[in-house]
C-alpha cells in the first residue's frame, strides 16, 4: 500500500526551497545504528548567520558573526542533549525543557505541555521535537510537533508519535511544508524515510537535497547499538 511507501530523503526535498528545520530520527539499514538528524535552514540574514558546534556530545546553535546578531531569542539553542539513555533533539530551547523534565521525572510529551509553538508572528513556527531512547542494544523514539490551532495563534494543537525502530526506516518531521508567506506549516504524520547504512552517504544525499540558498547547517549521529559508539558528521555553510 502507498502509505507504506518508505522515501528516499531527496525524492522528499528536491525542489522544495523551504522545508525549514527538520528532524530525522530512524534505523540504518543494517539495523547497527540508530540515526538521528537536524538541519537548519534560513531566510533572514539573522537566521542564516548561524554555525553548529559540538561540545561534549552536544550540539548548539551559535553565531557565525557576532556583530550581525539581530535577535537572538529563536535562532540560538542546545539542538541536542543527552540524558542518561535518551538523546535528545529539537528546532529551540524545548531541548532544555525535556531534559529538565527528564531529570524531574517527567517524560518528554508531559514536559512539552508546557510549551507551545514560537511566537514569530505570521508564521507562528512549531516546535519539532525527537528522543531516543536505548535499552537491550535497541531503541525506540518518539516525536512531537505543537503547532498554532488557526492562523491568528489563539492556541496550541499538540501531536506525539511514538515508533519502535525498524531496520532501514526513520521518520522525518520539519517545520514548514515549503516556502511562502505566510510560510505553511508542517501537515500530518512524519514522513517515512529510507535510512542508509553508511553515515557519509546518508549525510551526502540530506545535505544535497536541501535548498542551495537556504541552507545553513546539518548534524548527523549514527549510534551503534551493540557498542554505544557514536560517529557524527556536522556540516556548516558559513565556514
Amino acid at each position: 500500500m502507498e502509505i507504506y511507501k518508505i522515501n528516499e530523503i531527496n525524492g522528499l526535498l528536491d525542489g522544495n526551497t523551504y522545508p525549514g528545520r527538520g528532524i530525522i530520527i530512524g534505523k540504518s539499514a543494517d539495523g547497527k545504528n540508530a540515526v538521528a538528524a537536524y538541519f537548519i535552514m534560513g531566510r533572514s540574514m539573522n537566521s542564516r548567520n548561524r554555525i553548529f558546534t559540538e561540545k561534549d556530545g552536544e550540539v548548539f546553535t551559535e553565531p557565525f558573526d557576532d556583530s550581525k546578531v539581530e535577535d537572538p531569542s529563536l535562532i540560538i539553542y542546545a539542538a541536542v542533549r543527552k540524558y542518561e539513555n535518551k538523546l535528545i533533539v529539537t528546532n529551540g530551547d524545548q531541548t532544555d525543557t525535556v531534559y529538565e523534565g527528564l531529570k524531574n521525572g517527567i517524560c518528554f510529551g508531559k514536559a512539552l505541555e508546557s510549551r507551545e509553538f514560537e511566537p514569530d508572528k505570521p508564521n507562528f513556527t512549531p516546535r519539532i521535537s525527537g528522543m531516543l531512547t536505548f535499552s537491550d542494544n535497541d531503541f525506540s523514539y518518539k516525536m512531537s510537533i505543537l503547532k498554532s490551532i488557526d492562523e491568528n495563534g489563539t492556541d496550541c494543537a499538540r501531536y506525539c508519535f511514538d515508533y519502535p525502530a525498524k531496520a532501514g526506516l526513520g521518520h522525518f518531521i520539519h517545520t514548514y511544508v515549503c516556502d511562502g508567506n505566510p510560510i505553511p506549516t508542517f501537515q500530518g504524520e512524519p514522513e517515512r524515510v529510507a535510512v542508509d547504512s553508511d553515515i557519509d552517504a546518508f549525510t551526502d544525499k540530506l545535505w544535497n537535497a536541501l535548498d542551495e540558498n537556504n541552507k545553513i547547517s546539518l548534524y548527523v549521529r549514527y549510534t551503534d547499538l551493540e557498542t554505544g559508539k557514536e560517529e557524527n558528521r556536522l556540516i556548516n555553510k558559513n565556514k
